[in-house]
């Protein structure tokens, strides 16, 4: 299932006197089984367009299809319910957004609500406790005697166990210790590979963008200013810290070395690329 936008605009609250215009012709597709990613400082509409995602927000003008489904400025609000099962999406800190008594409750009260049965429920709630890293004995504690990591992870487990076509994701290692980030980020990895799960991510860590992701969207005050493939979009140093944008830690290292004059056919994005480089130019230099 593709997600196009066609000429996306948003506004706040539109005559108003809180009218507040977010997204400027956004057109953009998120391609059936694709890893994307979507970066920009706080305020660039990335939040805003995660909404659009499963209609939650509706376009002031442009429209948005969702699979099968368009979304327009006069979509009825009624029968959206279908969309939100295709399109998951795991909030910033979803962790807050808990409240059954149990953890195997919270995790089946999606598949409940969009009619699975309550054994069925509770099977997808096993399945997916177990995928976010987390055995059978957990089903029945509370989510608020676990930890913060666990309490997100039966978080995540909730949506998943909705079985989305796509999983949207906010800044979802928000918080978390660097062994908690990588477990997390190895999980969407292993839905997007081994499920062909439709990913779309946003953060803040350039590393992520460039270890997980097919293809990036640059947001800068709800304008699409830079779109394609990380090997693209991070080749032009310059213009993304002109942006105030990072880059992956392995380009910004390789960045120096050709300021000290080492020379690139193009810039290395991860460790193990930078790795790869560094090992063949030492290997050229030992023939030499």
């Amino acid at each position: 299932m593709d997600i196009v936008f066609e000429q996306v605009n948003f506004t706040f609250q539109p005559g108003s006197p809180f009218e507040q215009r977010v997204l400027y012709d956004i057109n953009m597709t998120i391609k059936e089984g694709t890893y994307n990613a979507l970066v920009g400082h706080t305020g660039s509409g990335k939040s805003t367009i995660l909404q659009h995602l499963n209609a939650l927000l509706k376009p002031t003008s442009g429209n948005v299809k969702i699979g099968e489904r368009t979304i327009t400025p006069e979509t009825n609000n009624k029968n959206l319910k279908p969309i939100r099962k295709k399109v998951g999406i795991v909030f910033q800190f979803p962790e807050s957004q808990l409240f059954e008594e149990t953890v195997g409750k919270d995790i089946a009260f999606g598949p409940k609500n969009f009619g699975v049965s309550e054994e069925e429920a509770l099977k997808l709630a096993k399945e997916y406790l177990a995928l976010v890293g987390l055995d059978e004995s957990y089903l029945d504690r509370s989510p608020f005697d676990l930890s913060g990591g666990q309490m997100r992870r039966v978080a995540i487990a909730g949506v998943l166990a909705m079985e989305p076509e796509v999983l949207v994701l906010d800044e979802p290692t928000a918080g978390l210790d660097p062994q908690g980030r990588r477990e997390m980020m190895a999980i969407f990895e292993h839905l997007h590979k081994a499920r062909h799960m439709t990913i779309v991510l946003v953060t803040h860590s350039m590393d992520d963008v460039a270890d997980y992701a097919d293809y990036v969207y640059v947001l800068e005050k709800g304008q699409l200013v830079k779109d394609g493939t990380p090997e693209k979009v991070f080749q032009n140093v310059e213009w993304l810290q002109n942006k105030q944008l990072s880059v992956p830690t392995a380009a910004a290292f390789a960045k120096r070395l050709e300021n000290a004059g080492m020379v690139f056919e193009k810039l290395p994005l991860t460790a193990s690329e930078l790795a790869d480089e560094l090992v063949a130019r030492g290997g050229q230099a030992n023939d030499e």
